[in-house]
Order: structure tokens, then sequence, then C-alpha cells
């Protein structure tokens, strides 16, 4: 009986034991969650920037060019014929 109890505990033991290493090898801790929510806001920020210049280039782009061809018609109006 006093075998069976030992073998009984040594494997309850070694199930424990792994359960634990099992648990602290993946769990990376909040910490790390921190830095990756970090570093993910970097990323979008950036994108973000880049969207906002492209587009606010583009604008200006095409409000210049609006500009230019409005002048166009006002001087082919009061050009003498």
């Amino acid at each position: 009986m006093r075998a069976i109890a030992r073998k009984l505990f040594t494997s309850l033991l070694l199930v424990a034991l792994a359960a634990a290493l099992s648990f602290a090898q993946t769990d990376q801790g909040a910490g790390q969650d921190v830095k990756d929510a970090g570093h993910s806001t970097k990323e979008a920020t950036k994108k973000t920037g880049r969207k906002i210049k492209r587009g606010t280039k583009k604008g200006t782009h095409k409000a210049a060019s609006k500009t230019k061809q409005g002048a166009q018609k006002v001087e082919d109006k009061t050009t003498p014929q």
C-alpha cells in the first residue's frame, strides 16, 4: 500500500511540476503586453501620419490645378477678340 501511495504522490508531483513549467514558459507577463501595445500604437501612428501626408498633398495639388483652370477661363473671357 505504501508503494502505491508513493507512486501516486510522485506522479501527481511530476504532473504539477510539468504544468507549472509549461505555464511559466508561455506566460509573457503584463510588462511585455504593454510593450507590444506600445509598439503597435507607434506603427499605427506612423502609418496614419503617412496617409494624412499623402492625402493632404493630393488635395493641395488638385486645388492648385483647379485654381489654374479657373484662372485660364477668366483669362479667356477677358481677352479682347
